[in-house]
């Protein structure tokens, strides 16, 4: 039988559960109340600032009722009520891991083993239901990439599958870009040759977070794409140069891309980005846009160089890499925050048409998040 008691001067509450003992601060509670003069009942963002709560907030009552906990808060008499299943789920008293290097939540670290069982949908099937649209979102959340099959083999269509989650991000290569072999071309990509597993864009902040390959025409003779898990790399530097990793979370990296008259694109930004616990939260990795490296003292710089060519090793083991070449009418996304790519070089005989595009990765989570929501909802 749960129960609730109050410290003396009414600044923490303590649920008590058959399984655990939980601390809430009052002006924590106070802050989270749902109720119509707290947040909006339609959208549920807040109606009030932290000016607005009083400094000194504290608990006069509290009592449980049906699963339900009812505060009255001092010193202006605010009653609020919270559901205990929410309060469980969301509480911060319990031990908190801050290690460097964790993977984020519901996300899998994999390498060239996955080329058993890459993540694949079919267009008509995940267009049409909601269900098979959740599991391919939930693909790319997981593993950083997915496969798409069956799609029109028209010019555009990878426009079909940004309209899945969200919407396609614009940049100066246009609305969608051509990856076919060029004259004189202003980007590696648009040339035969074979290209380094990397990371797009990471000249721009933020970088575009999700990327769209689409097949239009594949006759050439190479060619083949490749994916690498860039938090899988990172995770196998730290366990072999646990220094060399934290160099390359500690120190920004620069990247710049004046390739077009016009354009001049340049960011600051760590290879290996980290959130506040430690979370794994980015990978920037691309050796055609690194700028001088001048954010590194002097006494760190020869370690960090054998750090960034350590990981660089790494993206080109080919035990981390999963390989496929697509046929018209396919094409691949990638979290381009954790996901590196690559293409194996390829024949001038034949024809290699792909498309591509940029997108944003809130759009596709958020998607995926209401349609979870709904499936929860209906079982």
């Amino acid at each position: 039988m749960p129960q609730v008691t109050l410290s003396a001067d009414g600044r923490q509450l303590t649920l008590q559960t058959d399984s655990t003992s939980l601390r809430f601060h009052a002006l924590w509670l106070r802050d989270n109340a749902i109720d119509g003069a707290t947040r909006d009942p339609g959208n549920g963002q807040r109606l009030i600032t932290m000016a607005d709560l009083p400094a000194e907030t504290t608990l006069t009552q509290a009592s449980l009722s049906d699963g339900t906990l009812v505060l009255t808060f001092g010193p202006d008499g605010h009653s609020a009520r919270y559901d205990l299943d929410w309060l469980v789920a969301n509480a911060y008293d319990k031990p908190q891991p801050r290690d460097a290097g964790r993977l984020p939540a519901q996300t899998s670290a994999w390498t060239s083993a996955l080329n058993a069982t890459v993540p694949t949908g079919a267009y008509p099937e995940v267009a049409q239901s909601d269900s098979a649209r959740a599991t391919w979102l939930e693909h790319i959340r997981r593993y950083g990439f997915a496969k798409m099959t069956n799609l029109p083999v028209q010019s555009g269509n990878l426009f079909k599958i940004v309209d899945l989650f969200g919407y396609v991000r614009e940049t100066n290569y246009g609305r969608h870009f051509e990856v076919r072999t060029e004259v004189n071309p202003t980007n590696l990509a648009y040339t035969g040759l074979g290209l380094q597993a990397h990371t797009d864009n990471p000249y721009r902040d933020p970088v575009p977070s999700l990327q769209v390959l689409s097949c239009l025409e594949n006759s050439a003779e190479g060619g083949e794409n490749m994916v690498v898990d860039g938090f899988a790399c990172a995770l196998r530097l730290k366990e072999i140069n646990p220094k060399g990793f934290d160099l390359l979370c500690k120190y920004t990296a620069r990247f710049e891309y004046a390739g077009s008259a016009g354009v001049k694109l340049q960011s600051r930004r760590p290879m290996i980005e980290l959130a506040p616990d430690g979370t794994l939260q980015a990978v920037r990795f691309n050796s055609r846009s690194i700028a001088p490296l001048v954010d590194v003292p002097f006494d760190e710089m020869e370690a960090y160089y054998a750090a960034y060519r350590q990981l660089s090793e790494i993206i080109d083991d080919t035990d981390m890499e999963v390989t496929f070449k697509l046929e018209p009418g396919e094409a691949f996304i990638v979290d381009n925050t954790r996901v590196l790519h690559a293409r194996k070089g390829y024949s001038g005989a034949g024809n290699r048409w792909l498309q591509g595009c940029y997108a944003d990765k809130d759009g596709l989570l958020s998607t995926l998040a209401a349609l979870e929501s709904q499936q929860e909802a209906a079982a």
